[in-house]
């Protein structure tokens, strides 16, 4: 079968996966979304159980907004690039579940983390006005993104295919994919520990989407063992 162009041949679930972000993208854009404190967040992103925001579906929503446009854009350039190679494999339905899975883990991981970041002011006791800026800030503090997604998807490729060289900008020369997925995993667990001032990205979460992705394509690969290069 001969396929016109690149686009045509990306896979279903990966192409429907695109044009869904895409679309909660600018409907974000549209009402207000990439402000600090709107509506849309509150719905939609992920808050920490203490906040007045959460809901249980922003474990699954949050996977489908983003927080700017590089964001979504580097998201759905690597959903492309190796999701589509697991859907090949897999199927639309195994990778479309595989996808979720990893999501909803990466959510539960930032859960976590949010436990672990407030706790001492979880369990003291704080006047109205105090809890009012608590409130406050743990509405700006909500995340979004297919991050921790698209990371289960790199550690399932990198399990795959540790042999396929990568072009990691800025090194000079390849990469093997097992080296570089592991590489970037080690990056965000060090993030993610040293806490450094201004980092707003939720490492955790990518931990937690990468070691689920792993151990799902571990199990299903447990009675058939085989990589592809």
């Amino acid at each position: 079968m001969s396929y016109g162009n690149s686009f045509q041949r990306t896979t279903p679930i990966v192409l429907n996966l695109i044009i869904i972000n895409a679309i909660v993208f600018f409907a974000q854009m549209a009402f207000g979304g990439m402000e600090p404190l709107n509506k849309v967040n509150d719905l939609f992103a992920l808050h920490h159980y203490k906040s007045e925001m959460f809901k249980p579906h922003q474990l699954v929503t949050h996977m489908f907004m983003h927080g700017g446009l590089f964001h979504i854009l580097f998201n759905m350039l690597a959903l492309w690039m190796f999701g589509t190679m697991l859907e090949r494999i897999w199927g639309p339905k195994r990778f479309l579940i595989f996808y979720l899975v990893c999501g909803l883990g990466a959510g539960l991981a930032q859960m976590g983390s949010y436990v672990y970041d407030f706790w001492q002011i979880d369990h003291m006791t704080l006047d109205a006005d105090t809890m009012n800026q608590y409130q406050t800030a743990l509405r700006i503090n909500c995340t979004v993104g297919a991050s921790g997604a698209i990371m289960g998807v790199l550690a399932a490729f990198g399990y795959l295919f540790p042999n396929t060289q990568l072009f990691i900008v800025p090194i000079p020369f390849p990469v093997k994919a097992k080296w570089a997925i592991l590489g970037m995993i080690a990056l965000d667990v060090f993030g993610g520990v040293s806490r450094t001032a201004n980092d707003n990205i939720a490492h955790f979460a990518h931990v937690g989407g990468a070691l689920i992705g792993f151990l799902i394509v571990l199990f299903w690969n447990k009675t058939n063992k085989q990589t592809f290069y």
